[in-house]
């Protein structure tokens, strides 16, 4: 498949297997004195990248496949490779993709020689995976076709899932690991699909899905999403889980306290296979990141970022980012789909909150005008299940804030929203992005090899609301900045700098601006013969004061 961008570089090299860029890194090493002065020093490493072009045939394994989630995407999936078009009371709709950043958002390029800003698809900037092109496969607890899965969440119009019943029932999901300890007691009832033996064994047999998976569908990848329940928080202790010894060995002593989302990624791993957590429990322990690392796979979390928390990373980096000091945040949900049944009990909440919780600390922490060491607004996040609103969530926020001269400002946000529909496209750049980097290797000039990402995906953080990092690494939450990450590292694979928004070329006046801006002086004109030769000063010195002709010689000398 032909490239749909190529770059004209010197810096940057084209074969039939990747692409071949120089980047120029810079970044600012600020240093602290003794007077508590700040100094600044520009710095500059020279990466380069290389990116296979080569698509490979992808498989996605969600667990959860037949949850909402699961079975939406699954769905959507099967509508856009179809093309197909449903009547609505609102008129005919068509399958689509928006809501995904790879399908349906852009960056600019540059600009042409107009001036005019050039947008492709953010998808287009290197060669990625089509989502109609990855196949789909996974494990749920209970064993309704995903036609019946369809029907049961609810989401999609009647008339679509008419057209899509004869493709979905012929889909089951593959039983799954089900510890009533790790989510709530009221899943007990749709838990009739599930692995039997002990936790060694069921690893063993989740390996040998994904191999299956892989062998029928003749893939050369298969990335595993988790997008099932909420699990409970597990213990993280020496012995335990630290490392991926210890973690190995609890399995292999069928140890209560190893969650059902961290053997998915244990298995996940050990088949070579990227593990994404959409859900907010600690699955990434560091016994697991440590098997990671080891293995060089990458894993990626936590918890799906869609609604209420992406608005809110926005929100509060608007509001930090002008002066304004948020001294209240008050987050208040309800749901009444399976999600909500599950985390109506304490302990799944407990995940939830968390995940939720930490999205506003880095931006609070940049600015120690506004807010003292250790200082943070309050921050309170509630969900209740209703189970009449089904899938369609309510999420409302209330940020108050500390205004000019000690006065208060209010800032109430309602927000209704189709859970699933705005998770699957998540779920669908979360697989993508992750094969992209897949493909994406980098050294430091001199360097003799390659190197990958760290297996701890950083990059996936603009989906994700509790983004995990490598040890070290600080946490970016802001919205903007995430995105930025994503596009400005797929720029430097193919030799472009990252985009300053500074527009320097529209910024300095033209000579007819200058003329005008000068003939507008409401000052005497003194005229001056000029010594030099009439060419060598600007024609408009003639009509200006002596200090001014002689000003604009001296700038434009």
């Amino acid at each position: 498949m032909p490239l749909k961008i190529k770059v004209a570089s010197p810096r940057v090299s084209y074969t039939t297997e990747a692409i071949y860029s120089t980047y120029p890194y810079q970044t600012t090493l600020v240093e602290t004195s003794g007077d508590a002065s700040l100094t600044a020093t520009p710095q500059e490493t020279s990466f380069e990248f290389k990116t296979s072009i080569k698509i490979p045939r992808l498989g996605m394994m969600l667990v959860g496949l037949g949850g909402n989630n699961g079975s939406t995407l699954t769905a959507s999936m099967i509508a856009n490779r179809l093309r197909l078009r449903w009547p609505t009371k609102e008129g005919e709709k068509s399958a689509n993709y928006v809501g995904s950043i790879t399908q349906s958002s852009t960056v600019c390029l540059g600009t042409d020689s107009s001036g005019i800003e050039q947008y492709v698809a953010l998808g287009d900037l290197l060669p990625m995976v089509h989502p109609n092109d990855i196949a789909i496969d996974g494990w749920d607890i209970n064993s309704a076709n995903l036609a019946e899965a369809m029907e049961r969440a609810r989401v999609l119009d009647y008339n679509l899932q008419v057209q899509l019943k004869p493709h979905m029932e012929k889909l089951q999901p593959r039983p799954s690991i089900y510890c009533p300890d790790f989510i709530a007691a009221n899943q007990a009832d749709r838990a009739n699909n599930v692995l039997s033996g002990t936790k060694k064994e069921m690893v063993k047999q989740l390996r040998a899905d994904i191999r299956d998976f892989k062998e029928k569908e003749k893939l050369d990848k298969v990335i595993i999403l988790w997008t099932a329940n909420t699990e409970r928080f597990c213990d993280v202790r020496a012995g335990l889980n630290l490392t991926a010894g210890e973690l190995l060995e609890s399995i292999d002593r069928n140890e209560d306290e190893v969650s059902p989302s961290s053997l998915f990624a244990v298995a996940s791993i050990l088949e070579g296979c990227t593990y994404i957590n959409g859900s907010p429990q600690n699955s990434l322990i560091p016994g697991v990141v440590d098997l990671a690392e080891k293995y060089n796979v990458f894993v990626g979390g936590d918890d799906f970022k869609s609604g209420q928390t992406k608005l809110k990373s926005v929100l509060v980096d608007f509001l930090v980012s002008a002066g304004i000091k948020p001294r209240s945040i008050v987050s208040y949900n309800h749901l009444g789909n399976n999600d909500g049944k599950n985390l109506s009990a304490p302990k799944q909440f407990r995940s939830k909150e968390i995940s939720k919780s930490n999205v506003v600390d880095d931006m609070v922490e940049s600015n120690r005008i506004l807010y003292g060491v250790g200082e943070k607004p309050d921050h309170c996040v509630v969900i209740k299940y209703v189970p009449f609103v089904g899938d369609s969530k309510r999420a409302m926020d209330e940020y108050t804030s500390e205004i000019f001269m000690g006065g208060l400002s209010t800032i109430a946000v309602h927000n209704t929203c189709e859970d699933s529909l705005l998770a699957s496209p998540i779920i669908l750049d979360l697989v993508i992005l992750a094969e992209m980097c897949e493909r994406i290797s980098m050294r430091k000039e001199g360097d003799t090899e390659y190197t990958r990402f760290n297996s701890v995906l950083s990059l996936l953080s603009y989906l994700l609301k509790a983004p995990m990092v490598p040890k070290g690494t600080p946490v970016v939450n802001a919205l903007f900045r995430q995105r930025a990450c994503i596009e400005n590292i797929f720029r430097a694979c193919i030799g472009l700098a990252p985009q300053s928004h500074m527009l320097l070329e529209h910024k300095l006046a033209s000579a007819q601006q200058r003329d005008f801006a000068l003939r507008k002086a409401d000052v005497p004109v003194v005229e001056e013969k000029v010594s030099q030769s009439e060419n060598s000063a600007p024609a408009a010195a003639k009509f200006l004061p002596l200090e001014r002709a002689r000003g604009i010689q001296a700038v434009e000398s």
